[in-house]
């Protein structure tokens, strides 16, 4: 017997009022049950209607089609038919179909259309095409979807790279419009970036065979946001995708969520969720664009197709066991993570100053079989650590890369609590771990006003890692740091600095707004708290960069003219800045000058100590000193690929009387090992003496180099009252291939002499001090000075 549409109606209302009462935590065995129970119903409304009798079919797109059916969707409905049916049997058919729809309360969404108008559509319409890709027959000629789908998909997989540009534009708009689903405290779980609109145009991409996807591995986070969605339309009785605030702690114990506060679980669910999804897409879209910018979709499969069956690609090699191909950072064939605790950080260190990501197969095998990292830190991985740090905005999607795979939580444990932790301020628009690690790209500008550039940056990337835990967050981290700072093998001393930024990382926001400035005890406690200058400079700069990764909101002209007067009177109290000190050799630096002085050969000593064990190497040269002798050893080091993260360098007296330069260079090799000491002894001799135009060779290696991304700009000081015996001049600079012999050969340019030398490479910043004379070994005059300056900085501007 033929069951009437208002018969089905009723049935169906009944059995979805029960299934959506029943007790327990939604999830996809009650979407499928209730997807199961709309495909019954529209199938008995199918035959009431007569729509068998006209040859059609009744088809599902978009979430209905995917089978994500949630208590409060739409139902999206396409009715297919053969274009010999006429349009009043079709209009007559359709009606008897949405009208009970319409009669049970749900939203529908619907259409009626033949296979070449929907085809003709999706040409024109992105969302037509997402909704069509999803398509299924839920009753009828299923041979007409069939028709469809495959004419869909050959249009969208032939003008992939167009139609792509158009979905990607679509996803850059909405993320200006909707925020990312992982920071926001009220996310919309399906237009905000990472959610349920994403994972569609994952599939969508996946669809056009230009990429591929994780869609299987994003499965488990796509099922948490559907069950969020499905809890949030049962506790509100709406269809909002929105999870404001006042409705998280009921969703969440709809969801069987537990603990003191069952919200704060949901959001960081919600968070990871959408960071995961997120990241997938990101690097998804970052593929895309390198691919369709290349020639198309056809060319970059006949490449992969060569790349199978011809010669491997050729890797650029970017660091020690770490490469370039096809624009990201992979690991070489020779690397062994299992053995090289460092390379983790070392590869995340290299992409990032590169402006690279680092290729997915890449972190997986990182995550896979990284050896445990020794406890301290040897200093080289301390290094990688503070130059993924400093090289910017491209530091964030390494960082999370390797975030993703759960890298970071074991290479810091304390990571694990503040990883996706909602801030209960809508002052911060990050999660706790992102406005860490925003914090520290923030503090990259502000550098070149500090004396330790690593320490600002670790500082800022920890200044808030006690949030997430009970307690006063700085008291906590305060704590945390005291554990953390020396197992990243910082020294007491710089470990006591780290635990003092944090102490006092609100010190003067917090001063300058409460307290009056005109009090000398406001003052005086500031100078006292931060005990010297250069912690004070380490404060400044932090609060800066920590106000401007929480929001516009945390900054103002007025905020800041505050603290700027209250930092410049305490650094009134604290007498100033201290002089540089002077720099001489040591006397086993002298001694081991002398120790070689029987291997010279036209003039020139070199000694090679290499400890393996630390990856760095000693040189020691020793030459008769004249004006650019710096600029040639330092020209020589990076011919050779070795870089500096070190040098000390004076002018001493030899037993001859004769006037030698000693030089002590403490170089890590950028990959391999450090050259044979007799070939680095030629090409320093032949550099000294003309015959290597070191000058050349480097100007055309740097052309390969890919300039650093978002760096701030370099600083040149002159240092008033630095010493008596000659004028000191500071650069502070973002470290790049040949950068010191550049910055020394254009002081030699000038005919100026260096009489001493301290050059410092913390991390990926340059920090170096360079004493300067005239021809008659004095001090220069005010007007040389500031040429000196000026050629310089012009050098280090140079793009």
């Amino acid at each position: 017997m033929r069951v009437t549409a208002d018969e089905a109606t009723t049935t169906y209302a009944e059995a979805r009022a029960e299934l959506l009462s029943r007790p327990g935590a939604p999830g996809a065995a009650k979407r499928r049950a209730l997807t199961a129970l709309t495909d019954d119903w529209l199938h008995a409304l199918y035959v009431a209607a007569g729509a068998g009798e006209i040859g059609a079919a009744l088809v599902a797109v978009g979430g209905y089609g995917r089978g994500d059916l949630a208590p409060g969707s739409d139902l999206d409905l396409l009715l297919l038919h053969s274009p010999s049916v006429s349009a009043s049997d079709v209009t007559a058919v359709a009606d008897r179909l949405w009208y009970p729809v319409w009669d049970a309360g749900l939203r529908l969404d619907h259409s009626v259309r033949v296979p070449a108008e929907a085809r003709r559509l999706a040409a024109q319409d992105i969302k037509v095409v997402l909704g069509l890709l999803d398509a299924r027959t839920v009753v009828g000629y299923d041979n007409l979807t069939k028709q469809l789908r495959e004419s869909v998909l050959g249009d969208w997989r032939a003008l992939a790279p167009r139609r792509l540009g158009e979905l990607h534009y679509g996803v850059t708009e909405r993320i200006e419009r909707s925020g990312e689903l992982a920071h926001l405290l009220e996310p919309d779980l399906k237009e905000s970036y990472g959610g349920l609109r994403d994972l569609v145009a994952l599939r969508a991409v996946a669809a056009s065979w230009v990429t591929d996807a994780p869609v299987a591995a994003l499965a488990p986070h796509r099922d948490l946001l559907l069950d969020v969605r499905d809890a949030l339309h049962l506790v509100t009785g709406r269809s909002s995708d929105r999870l404001l605030q006042q409705e998280q702690v009921a969703a969440a114990e709809r969801l069987g969520l537990e603990g003191d506060d069952p919200s704060d679980h949901l959001l960081r669910s919600v968070s990871a969720a959408g960071r995961a999804v997120a990241y997938a897409a990101d690097t998804t879209w970052h593929r895309v664009e390198r691919l369709t910018r290349r020639g198309g979709v056809r060319a970059s499969l006949a490449g992969t197709a060569r790349r199978l069956r011809g010669p491997r690609v050729e890797r650029a090699p970017l660091a020690e066991g770490v490469v370039v191909q096809d624009g990201e950072a992979v690991l070489a064939a020779d690397a062994r993570p299992e053995k090289d605790p460092v390379l983790v950080l070392r590869a995340a260190a290299a992409a990032a100053q590169a402006g690279m990501r680092l290729a997915p197969h890449a972190v997986e095998r990182l995550a896979r079989d990284s050896a445990p990292m020794p406890e301290p830190w040897p200093a080289p991985a301390r290094d990688a650590l503070v130059s993924l740090l400093g090289a910017g905005r491209p530091a964030i999607p390494v960082w999370e890369a390797l975030d993703q795979a759960d890298i970071w939580s074991r290479l810091m444990p304390e990571w694990a609590v503040v990883r996706s932790a909602p801030q209960r301020n809508p002052v911060h628009r990050f999660t706790v771990d992102r406005h860490l690690v925003e914090t520290a790209v923030q503090s990259g500008p502000h550098t070149r006003r500090v004396n330790r550039p690593d320490l600002l940056l670790v500082g800022a990337l920890l200044h808030d890692i006690g949030k997430g835990r009970p307690g006063d967050h700085t008291e906590v981290g305060i704590d945390l740091v005291r554990v953390i700072a020396p197992r990243l093998g910082f020294s007491p001393e710089d470990s006591a600095t780290l635990v003092t930024m944090v102490r006092h990382h609100l010190l003067l926001p917090e001063t300058a707004t409460r307290r009056d400035l005109d009090d000398p005890s406001t003052v005086a406690g500031v100078a006292t708290a931060v005990g010297d200058v250069d912690v004070l400079d380490l404060l400044h700069a932090l609060t800066e960069a920590d106000a401007a990764a929480t929001g516009p909101a945390a900054w103002s002209d007025w905020k800041k003219a505050l603290i700027d007067d209250l930092v410049g009177r305490t650094r009134a109290a604290l007498a100033g800045r201290p002089r540089a000190e002077e720099i001489h050799v040591t006397a086993a630096q002298v001694r081991l000058a002398e120790a070689v002085r029987v291997t010279t050969e036209g003039g020139v000593a070199v000694l090679l100590d290499h400890d393996e064990a630390a990856t760095t190497a000693t040189v020691t040269v020793a030459a008769p000193d004249r004006t650019g002798l710096l600029s040639t050893v330092a020209g020589v080091l990076s011919l050779h690929r070795l870089q500096v993260r070190g040098a000390q360098v004076d002018t001493v007296t030899a037993p001859d009387g004769g006037r030698r330069a000693v030089q002590v260079w403490t170089v890590t090799p950028a990959y391999g090992d450090p050259p044979p000491i007799d070939r680095l002894r030629e090409d320093l001799t032949r550099a000294i003496n003309g015959s290597l135009d070191v000058a050349a060779r480097l100007d055309a290696r740097e052309q390969a180099y890919p300039a650093p991304q978002g760096t701030a700009p370099p600083r040149v000081d002159l240092v008033p009252g630095a010493s008596e015996r000659a004028t000191v001049l500071e650069v502070r600079a973002h470290d790049a291939p040949a950068l010191l012999h550049r910055v020394t050969r254009a002081i030699a340019a000038a005919d100026v002499a260096i009489s001493a030398a301290r050059v410092a490479t913390l991390g990926s910043e340059v920090v170096d001090v360079f004493y300067l004379v005239d021809r008659d070994g004095s001090p220069l005059s005010v007007q040389r000075a500031a040429t000196v300056r000026v050629t310089v900085l012009g050098e280090l501007s140079r793009t």
